[in-house]
This record gives structure tokens, C-alpha cells and sequence, in this order.
């Protein structure tokens, strides 16, 4: 807890949820073995009280959101993952319900949004970096989906741009379960800090 505590007090720390959207693991989702690890894990309750408490501890929340044009303007096809499901003229488009964040998480009036149209990762071609920083952030906690790609690539671009970095390990997931787990202990976990939900609402005293 040491480690934890100097880094991840209040005004200085962002809590970040990434693309946990009806589209990705909600009543919407097109991957649905990761919604169901996702829903069967306890995340969408666990990750709602976790940024509860932190709207309460007055620490920002962050929703880092995929989303495209329905005629894919400003999108990329070099991803043969995100290619497939591109395919389908429904999926993420701007302003329907598969690209909102789950009712679980709110969203609340005090949250930040940040919406990417291309890439894997968050802060690339965002306002994410120029909007934490202006908030005097210095660590951001990394929750969402997927351990596969999104998160490592939230958690390093995080390091690269100089941010600390705390994994909640019990608000990430990916599939399958057992790969997911791997990366934690093998890869992220040697990298960031690790910490629970409710570690983080100790410590914030919420």
C-alpha cells in the first residue's frame, strides 16, 4: 500500500474506463464472450462503485470511449479486427446507444469523455493527455476492457507520456480468462501498481 498511497491520493489521480460501452461489453455488445467474462466477473458493479467513489472523493473520471462515423470518415481499415466489425454499419456509430457507456458507470454530469475514431489506444490523436493534465493529474488508474489490446495499450501510452499508472486488477478483463490473467502477471503487473477497487476507496476514504 506504500507505493500506492504516494501515488494515487486525491487531486493528483484520474480514474480511467476504458470502452466499457453497450456496444463493447453491455446489453449491445459484438464480442460476446468478452461481455459475458465481463458480466460474470461482477465488473460493471464493482467498476460503478469504484467510480462513485471517486466522483465523491473528487477524483476525475475519465470515459475513453471507440466510436465512428456511420460513414466511417476519419477511421482507418489497417486493424483486420476492428476491419470485421466495421463491416456492420451499426457498430459504434456517434451518438447511438452501442457507442454509450454502460448504465452501470452513469455517465455523471461531472465525468470527462474522450472519444477516439481510430487506433487501439486512448491518447493518440485525443484531447485525453491535454485534458488530465490540465487537471494536475499525475496518475491514472486503468480499469475497462480488454487485456488483450485496449488496456496494455492505455498503460503504456500512459508511461509514455509520463503518467504512473495503477491497474485495478479486479476492473479489467479479457478473454480467454486464463490469457488475461497471464498478461497481469507476467506483463502489466511488472509495470504499474497494482491495487483493488476497494484498496482505492480505502485510501480515498469514501
Amino acid at each position: 500500500m506504500g507505493r500506492l498511497e504516494e501515488i494515487a491520493g486525491r487531486g493528483k489521480t484520474a480514474v480511467l474506463t476504458m470502452e466499457m460501452q453497450r456496444g463493447v461489453v453491455g446489453d449491445l455488445a459484438v464480442i460476446r464472450a468478452l461481455a459475458d467474462v465481463v458480466t460474470s466477473d461482477g465488473i460493471p458493479k464493482r467498476l460503478g462503485a469504484l467510480v462513485d467513489g471517486a466522483r465523491a472523493a473528487g477524483v476525475p473520471v475519465v470515459h475513453c470511449r471507440a466510436a465512428f462515423r456511420r460513414d466511417r470518415k476519419g477511421s482507418f481499415f489497417n486493424i483486420p479486427l476492428v476491419n470485421r466489425m466495421l463491416e456492420d454499419p451499426n457498430y459504434l456509430v456517434l451518438g447511438e446507444p452501442a457507442a454509450d457507456v454502460i448504465p452501470e458507470l452513469g455517465p455523471d454530469p461531472r465525468d470527462l469523455d474522450t472519444v477516439r475514431t481510430h487506433g487501439m489506444s486512448p491518447f493518440h490523436g485525443t484531447n485525453l493527455d491535454m485534458g488530465l493534465r490540465s487537471l494536475g493529474v499525475e496518475t491514472v488508474v486503468a480499469t475497462g476492457v480488454s487485456l488483450n489490446v485496449g488496456i496494455p495499450g492505455v498503460v503504456i501510452e500512459a508511461l509514455n507520456h509520463g503518467y504512473n499508472v495503477v491497474l485495478v486488477t479486479d476492473c479489467v478483463a479479457g478473454y480467454p480468462v486464463d490469457y488475461a490473467r497471464q498478461v497481469v502477471e507476467h506483463g502489466l503487473g511488472r509495470i504499474t501498481t497494482k491495487a483493488t477497487a476497494q484498496q482505492l476507496l480505502d485510501l480515498w476514504g469514501v
